[in-house]
């Protein structure tokens, strides 16, 4: 079963992420932070395979995450699923950690299909 972290201030989005994840047999929702120190603090606890994370969040935004998640929780794997596609955000979150960045807006199926990928990657349990 691979775990998975939904990071997102956005209500709505992390709820349908919840529903679309969780939806799926292989793949279980352990939490949804809703603040960058909240996604941090659910990390260290829940020990996810992989962090579905927004770049802006309140307490520090997407980037002070994925640092974070980085040296905290080495092999969690983390995505971003965020609105903001400019070369220089994707670029930087890349520098951070970031293993995957989809755009806000593509198929479920894609998500679903990303966040099978990165639990398969080396520290993956598929």
């Amino acid at each position: 079963m691979t775990r998975v972290l939904i990071c997102d201030d956005d209500a709505m989005i992390g709820q349908a992420l919840h529903e679309v994840l969780a939806a799926e047999s292989d793949l279980t929702v352990v939490g949804v932070a809703r603040t960058a120190p909240d996604a941090v603090r659910q990390a260290e606890q829940h020990s996810p395979d992989v962090v579905v994370l927004d770049v802006r969040m309140p307490g520090g935004g997407g980037l002070l995450v994925a640092r974070e998640l980085r040296w905290r929780c080495p092999e969690t794997r983390v995505m971003v699923f965020s609105a903001h596609a400019d070369p220089e955000t994707v670029a930087e979150m890349r520098r951070s950690g970031v293993t995957e960045y989809l755009v806000k807006g593509v198929p479920n199926t894609e998500i679903v299909d990303t966040v099978r990928k990165l639990a398969r990657g080396p520290f993956g349990k598929l």
